[in-house]
């Protein structure tokens, strides 16, 4: 079933996106964050997190427009622009207007375009990071009750047919997410869906599983552990690489790859999980090994992040915990 007024609107929606990513098709390139984003835009406003994105917004343009020489009535004036994240506002704007034409009742609704799931992805932040990032420490259960919520809005209505391996991934992660954080929340509503044993029984909150039990979605954990490095390079935030794997020297890394190449790209296609290979022969011993290619301009592909991924702290931590252990050009 549906889950909320918009639904039947998402659906629509979807259907106009390119699953293939293909160059020039409606959308941003990156199909499964997309129908994320179509669906979140059907959600109602977690509004403590969009004002935190928009200030936070705010303050990295004040910065940077500090940084090119501005003057304060030019900031104040370009700042009436900058607000939270909406991805896909303009398409989905157009088309809400196509749908109305015929279905004259959603206009009883309205379309809230925003990106908390989706940015909480593409910045592969685990919810404790994205709390602390948007200082939301406050507002943690009105974050989680909208995870929960999207999570069930894309798994209720998200047909089979437009499903690709990528939006399961998304799907998965999310589900861990809100698991590990708080799993009677899921598994409520999963026992809603599909219910079992004796409904007389009292409720008592499980405890979360094992976060490497569901392998698709610990795999998506590790992928964006990587990627979060490669994000981290682009930025040359050398301080937090260190941080993170203080066993490498990112910073001499970093300086030869910025002598041959000018940027190290991070849209859609760099994160592909072709881009990031895993092991797992090792698994016995409590270790997935991992390589993370950096797609450079170039198309070389020869500049590589290697690390491990400790089985038992990832349980402990109910996190893929990676420590990066080489820094490699082949």
């Amino acid at each position: 079933s549906l889950t909320q007024p918009l639904s039947p609107f998402a659906l629509a929606a979807i259907d106009l996106l390119d699953p293939s990513d293909a160059p020039g098709g409606a959308g941003t390139g990156h199909y499964a964050l997309d129908v994320v984003s179509v669906i979140e835009a059907t959600l109602d406003d977690p509004r403590a997190v969009l004002g935190q994105q928009e200030f936070r917004a705010r303050g990295e343009a004040v910065a940077a427009m500090k940084r090119d020489g501005l003057d304060y009535d030019e900031r104040m004036a370009a700042l009436e622009e900058i607000t939270y994240p909406k991805p896909l506002a303009e398409l989905l704007a157009q088309s809400f207007e196509v749908f109305a034409s015929s279905q004259p009742w959603v206009r009883d609704f309205e379309l809230r375009p925003k990106a908390v799931v989706r940015d909480m992805y593409e910045r592969a932040f685990s919810f404790a990071e994205f709390v602390s990032w948007y200082q939301l420490g406050r507002s943690e259960g009105l974050v989680l009750r909208y995870l929960s919520d999207a999570y069930r809005a894309i798994r209720q209505t998200v047909p089979a047919d437009a499903r690709t391996e990528q939006l399961l991934d998304v799907i998965a992660w999310l589900g861990e997410l809100v698991r590990q954080v708080d799993s009677s929340l899921v598994d409520e509503w999963e026992q809603l869906v599909n219910p079992t044993g004796d409904p007389d029984a009292p409720v008592v909150p499980p405890a979360p599983p094992s976060v490497v039990a569901n392998r698709r979605a610990f795999t998506v954990l590790v992928r964006n552990e990587l990627f979060r490095r490669v994000q981290l390079a682009a930025l040359e935030r050398d301080d937090e690489l260190a941080e993170l794997d203080p066993d490498v020297d990112w910073p001499a890394f970093l300086d030869r790859y910025f002598a041959e190449h000018d940027d190290i790209p991070t849209g859609g296609a760099a994160r592909a999980p072709v881009y990031c290979a895993i092991d797992e022969s090792d698994s016995a011993n409590g270790i997935w090994r991992v390589e993370q290619t950096i797609d450079d301009p170039a198309g070389d592909h020869d500049w590589r992040i290697r690390g491990e991924v400790d089985l038992a702290a990832s349980v402990d931590e109910g996190a893929a915990v990676v420590r990066v252990t080489e820094l490699l050009r082949l």
